[in-house]
């Protein structure tokens, strides 16, 4: 269930929404997580727009995004965490139709330690989580 924050200048991506809710469906699909809603309805991503002069590298070059990606812990093995990375930044380009964008574009992977998942009011763990999932299954398969 992760959370997916990009920050780029305003008007960098024409269609935030559909951004946002590509790059949602991408990271779950990557992380191979069952189609349920507990997974569709907590994997959501926040297209962030800055004023143009809120970002800069050491030469004032604002022309860049960030993406931070925040999964629970061991959510993404090696293979996934350089799918992600590649899917994501495809996704940027693409929304941005910008293929410059390339190479201004960083995917930061981030996880939440075992307990500090917090979801319905509670600090989950892994195993919190997993339980919740196979109950989910579970009831839809009654």
């Amino acid at each position: 269930m992760p959370m997916i924050d990009v920050y780029a200048a305003a008007g960098t991506f024409p269609d935030t929404h559909q951004l946002a809710r590509d790059l949602a469906a991408e990271v779950m699909a990557v992380e191979q997580v069952p189609d349920i809603p507990m997974f569709r309805k907590n994997t959501s991503a926040f297209v962030h727009e800055l004023p143009s002069g809120c970002l800069a590298n050491v030469d004032g070059d604002s022309t860049y995004v960030r993406v931070q990606v925040l999964t629970n812990a061991g959510a993404l093995d090696r293979d996934k965490q350089i799918a992600v990375v590649r899917r994501l930044t495809d996704l940027i380009v693409d929304a941005a139709d910008d293929s410059q964008l390339r190479e201004r574009t960083w995917v930061l992977l981030t996880e939440a330690p075992d307990g500090g998942w917090g979801l319905t009011g509670h600090a989950h763990t892994n195993d919190d989580l997993v339980s919740a999932a196979r109950a989910e299954i579970a009831k839809l398969s009654d």
